[in-house]
């Protein structure tokens, strides 16, 4: 019985402003001649970082609420660039023998000058390479 709270507790209700309208036999809910389509509660979602069941709620949501969000954190005003000191990204190359290790490196997307790294130096999502050795 713990368990089964825990297990309860745990379940999320996906965001989407039309999840109960979308028929379905999962959305299908209650007893006899009381039932009612109802918004998916699961553990997980695939969508929208975890919030959606599908990419109809995440795009029905999006519709209604999409330029609030982005007018409250904020809304481009001009154009952003990438440049030499800012243009590089983390990459590797698929191994070529079952003994060889991936070949990790970063890149400048402008440059195409390419510096390798250690697979803990790509792991890590506080390494970056966005200066050049002079």
């Amino acid at each position: 019985m713990q368990l089964e709270r825990f297990a309860m507790s745990k379940l999320k209700y996906c965001q989407g402003t039309d999840c109960h309208t979308y028929t379905t036999k999962d959305r299908l809910k209650g007893n006899g001649e009381n039932k009612t389509f109802q918004t998916r509660r699961r553990s997980s979602f695939y969508y929208g970082n975890g919030n959606f069941c599908s990419l109809n709620c995440q795009y029905d949501w999006w519709v209604l609420h999409g330029d609030n969000a982005i007018d409250h954190f904020g809304r481009l005003t001009e154009p952003k660039h990438l440049t030499e000191e800012n243009a590089w990204a983390k990459d590797y190359d698929w191994r070529v023998n079952a003994d060889d290790s991936h070949r990790y490196y970063t890149v400048n997307k402008i440059t195409n000058e390419r510096r390798n790294l250690t697979e803990e130096q790509y792991r890590d999502s506080t390494y970056t390479l966005n200066e050049r050795i002079t």
